[in-house]
């Protein structure tokens, strides 16, 4: 199966990476060529355009910033559905509001293409080891088309609805996450007066009955943040976090549920984001609570 990823960011170069070394081939399209060297170096081919990559491949997984570039790559008179794509399918994985993939949906449909999305939970690491989590949303006669190809990706693959329900589970699993990180914050406060190591608190606070496993995996780069050991790394911004969480509060509101701390938390992050956090690492929310938002 030849495949096409269109967006090469952090997700889709590593996944672009775990189906390189699995020996399959892979086209790519980014709007900056550069950020898709590393994979071309490796063995991927190139695609002047999303429309050219549709028509080159087989399937196209795409992992986009938001709903804006969406309607731009899918829709645009170069986009992925602007050529020859009959009966060909779309995988988008990115993180939007149910009502979207419900919109892409109609949009393949029009021209006889097949549209899942499958929104994933994991980060680079797990993408480059095939350990993501996916949540896929549409028909299932086309999910058994790609069926071999999630399984590659993911640990798990859960089929669970129709479109819009994938990015529905999606916003429901990071919905928690997104809340820790602000309760994360408010427990540090609270313990800074100890003057302990950062790295001894996190280890204490990620062996807790409490601590996720996100706690686990990225303590050690959360603790160096906290030494006030700076890194250019970024694996998601307090931008996304924010964009997310404002999905969350939409979603709820469209469906009568009330989300009270995803609001607050919200509200903190926006206060953070002011400050001009909203291109740095989440991990870095935590240092602004220290010494700005959590000073009473």
């Amino acid at each position: 199966m030849h495949v096409g990823i269109a967006g090469i960011g952090k997700m889709g170069a590593a996944i672009g990476s775990r189906l390189l070394s699995l020996g399959m081939p892979v086209t790519v399209w980014n709007r900056t060529a550069e950020r898709a060297r590393p994979l071309l170096d490796t063995g991927a081919q190139w695609a002047e355009s999303p429309k050219a990559l549709a028509e080159s491949v087989d399937v196209v997984i795409t992992l986009l910033t938001n709903e804006a570039a969406l309607d731009d790559v899918y829709g645009s008179s170069s986009g992925l559905l602007a050529g020859q794509v009959h009966d060909k399918v779309f995988i988008d994985m990115s993180t939007v509001r149910p009502a979207k993939p419900q919109e892409m949906a109609r949009r393949a449909q029009a021209v006889q293409a097949r549209f899942l999305e499958c929104p994933v939970g994991g980060s680079v690491g797990p993408a480059k080891e095939g350990k993501l989590l996916g949540f896929v949303g549409g028909d299932a006669q086309d999910l058994q088309k790609v069926q071999a190809l999630l399984d590659v990706m993911c640990r798990r693959v859960e089929h669970v609805g129709p479109h819009g329900a994938g990015a529905t589970m999606k916003l429901a699993v990071n919905l928690p996450l997104m809340v820790y990180w602000q309760t994360l914050g408010e427990a540090l406060s609270l313990v800074e007066p100890l003057g302990l190591d950062p790295q001894r608190v996190i280890d204490i606070l990620s062996e807790s009955s409490g601590g996720p496993n996100m706690l686990k995996v990225r303590g050690g780069m959360i603790a160096k943040t906290l030494s006030q050991q700076k890194s250019d790394q970024v694996t998601v911004n307090v931008a996304t976090m924010r964009k997310d969480m404002q999905a969350m509060l939409d979603l709820g509101s469209a469906t009568r549920k009330n989300l009270p701390l995803t609001a607050l938390a919200l509200q903190k992050f926006e206060a953070a984001a002011q400050s001009g956090l909203d291109a740095k690492d989440c991990s870095e929310l935590l240092v602004w609570w220290l010494t700005q938002g959590g000073r009473a």
